[in-house]
């Protein structure tokens, strides 16, 4: 008998071990996402690295990197960072390796990330300031676009519930005083050839996460700066705070200039360089056929009747993609990607009639809220999806009660709560923040 009370809660003992490391699994695979984000801020760690002779890169100072290239009796830096704050700390890690007078800056495009150090690596030196002729003649990225966007980077999130920006460590929570300055030289075309401190340099326009984009070819170095047109997470070709689709066509041919270049180093404009030929081709090969499968698969979908909400479904990167470092979702999505790639093919109609006059928010609300048994009783259901893990339903009924009655303390906090635990979800730091 006391050989068998044993037994019994050496099983008893099994099956509670098994039954927390089962609990333990589901959880580590509920958050994974979250998970991968937070390994990913390791992309962001602070170090100057030495890309090749001459070649050094500022990574992890500010929400961009910046380059320095030394030359004869001069230097040229490639981005300049976000503020003047930044643009200080990485002048002076810059002035460790050269003392020389900067000849040249060049922004690759006119993101400000990119743009608000400028003055400070200047400094007294009077350096020629190069761009394409499109970052003058730009139509303005402002952001929202006069509508509510929501906060993408996260930048007013409590420091406890930040993670990352996804390109960057912390990309507009601590803002500082700029000091741009307008470019002095620019080109238009495909590409400016000139030599700068004895260094023979490339711009070569190349359309992507912006119009304007410059991507920086040093031919006797091997060395390749891309800008924004590749980093290491699946890219924004939409941007949800409010922007128009990138121009992905262009942005598939600019990445298949410079798999031909054959380069030996690349450095993006985020995350950390990508070192070794065979490297470099495989990164930026995989990363325009990962763009290009998802427009392509969507564009199939299209012809066939498909509507966005059936394309999201499905449309994904083929594994072998999806398993690329390069290609996780820790900025651009996937499905947002193809929604905007339908608006963009076909406009807002997803050609169903009944969406063509559809009724306001607030007339459907009431309805829906009627059939459901009267707000308290949809409340209560979105208490309960919430109590389910059924977060998403959850925010969609508060947002009923909210379009009828939008001072609902109740549904507020049920919306925010559905909201923060689907955030705690996401792999994307845009969609978290």
């Amino acid at each position: 008998m006391r050989w068998l009370r044993h037994n019994e809660a050496s099983v008893a003992l099994a099956f509670l071990l098994m039954l927390i490391a089962i609990c333990g699994t589901a959880a580590a695979q509920e958050f994974a996402g979250r998970e991968k984000l937070r390994a990913h801020s390791a992309e962001f760690r602070r170090e100057v690295i030495k890309i090749t002779n001459g070649v050094w890169v500022a990574v992890g100072f500010s929400d961009a990197n910046s380059a320095l290239i030394e030359g004869e009796g001069g230097s040229i830096v490639v981005d300049t960072t976000s503020n003047v704050e930044d643009a200080t700390a990485v002048k002076a890690e810059f002035a460790k390796l050269s003392t020389a007078p900067v000849r040249a800056i060049i922004y690759t495009h006119s993101h400000p990330d990119h743009t608000g150090g400028a003055g400070v690596f200047a400094g007294n030196d009077h350096p020629a300031i190069l761009a394409h002729q499109l970052f003058v003649d730009r139509v303005p990225d402002v952001g929202r676009n006069g509508r509510d966007g929501g906060d993408q980077f996260g930048s007013t999130l409590p420091d406890a519930l930040f993670i990352n920006a996804g390109t960057g460590l912390e990309f507009g929570r601590h803002p500082a005083p700029t000091a741009y300055v307008a470019p002095t030289r620019t080109f238009s075309g495909d590409r400016l050839e000139l030599t700068i401190a004895r260094v023979r340099v490339q711009l070569l326009h190349t359309p992507g996460e912006t119009r304007e984009n410059v991507a920086v070819w040093l031919p006797d170095r091997r060395v390749l700066l891309p800008g924004d047109d590749f980093y290491k997470s699946f890219p924004a070709l939409y941007t949800i705070r409010g922007a128009r689709l990138r121009p992905i066509d262009q942005w598939i041919a600019s990445l298949g200039v410079m798999v031909d270049l054959g380069a030996d180093y690349l450095v993006p404009g985020h995350t950390r360089p990508v070192l070794g030929s065979a490297n470099v081709r495989a990164a930026l090969t995989t990363y325009r056929d990962g763009i290009r499968s998802i427009r392509d698969q969507t564009l199939e979908g299209m012809k066939k009747g498909e509507r966005p909400d059936e394309l999201v479904q499905h449309v994904a990167l083929p594994p072998a993609l999806a398993d690329s470092p390069y290609l996780q979702e820790f900025y651009g999505t996937v499905a947002w990607s193809v929604r905007a790639i339908y608006a963009d093919y076909a406009g807002w109609f997803d050609g169903n009639p009944a969406k063509l006059f559809p009724l306001p928010e607030k007339d459907r609300a009431a309805r829906v809220i009627e059939l459901g048994g009267g707000r308290d009783l949809v409340l209560s259901r979105a208490r309960r999806a919430l109590a389910n893990k059924d977060f998403q339903w959850a925010a969609e009924l508060t947002d009923y009660v909210l379009a009828i009655d939008d001072a609902n303390d109740d549904a507020k906090r049920l919306k925010a709560a559905a909201l923060s635990e689907l955030g705690e979800r996401q792999i994307s730091a845009i969609a978290r923040n």
